[in-house]
């Protein structure tokens, strides 16, 4: 499987977000994209996901069931997407429901939603209304959410906010078991996601965007 994106631009009230960036991601691939606020990080990756229609050139993906990228996608955004008021079980049930299709349902990579919780470390906490959570904990119980129905592409925005650094690790392993089983990861993040191999976007301002196979958050005296 391959996700080509193709000269993608983004323009608004005059103000161009960023203009002419293509690359291609294959199965087990990953790809950080980073740069200040405001440079448009969050907006790509909501053009990747298909919830910015009115952006100009092409996301495709090849070699898959798949019509369009946005079907094969997990999108993990700012927000955490579930209701405060209802339960951390009802919330995941809800969006395993949502999510699941009979492809998905026969896949090994699911797990139910005791599972998906315990993956992440919070197996007390399914009672409760997500409400009820700790910043980081309700961080942990959205990535819970991309194990209860399988998608091949995990597009996220920066997913590791308010974790510590075992929950750091934690997420690290997730993305790397996505990997392995021949998923792609796109993630925006002004940290370090502790990815092994990883594609580099990095957006400036009045800049091309830079690809490269280095680590941006690495430190230039180390080693």
């Amino acid at each position: 499987m391959r996700l080509l994106a193709e000269n993608i631009s983004v323009a608004r009230g005059g103000q161009i977000f960023f203009s002419g960036i293509s690359f291609s991601l294959s199965s087990g691939e990953a790809l950080v994209v980073s740069g200040p606020n405001g440079v448009g990080k969050s907006t790509l990756l909501r053009v990747l996901a298909g919830l910015l229609p009115d952006a100009q050139g092409a996301v495709t993906l090849e070699g898959g069931p798949y019509e369009s990228v946005a079907e094969a996608s997990h999108y993990l955004g700012h927000h955490n997407g579930m209701k405060p008021e209802l339960t951390v079980s009802e919330n995941l049930d809800f969006w395993q429901k949502f999510m699941i299709n009979e492809a998905s349902a026969q896949d090994h990579r699911v797990l139910g939603v005791s599972d998906a919780v315990a993956a992440v470390g919070l197996e007390g906490v399914a009672h409760l209304p997500f409400g009820y959570l700790s910043a980081g904990q309700k961080r942990r119980i959205a990535m819970a959410r991309l194990m209860t129905a399988f998608r091949p592409v995990w597009i996220l925005d920066e997913p590791t906010a308010a974790l510590d650094l075992a929950s750091r690790h934690m997420f690290a392993d997730l993305v790397e078991d996505q990997l392995e089983a021949g998923g792609m990861v796109i993630a925006a993040t002004h940290q370090p996601l502790g990815f092994e191999k990883a594609q580099n976007l990095v957006l400036m301002p009045d800049e091309d965007a830079r690809f490269s196979h280095e680590d941006p958050f690495a430190d230039p005296e180390a080693g």
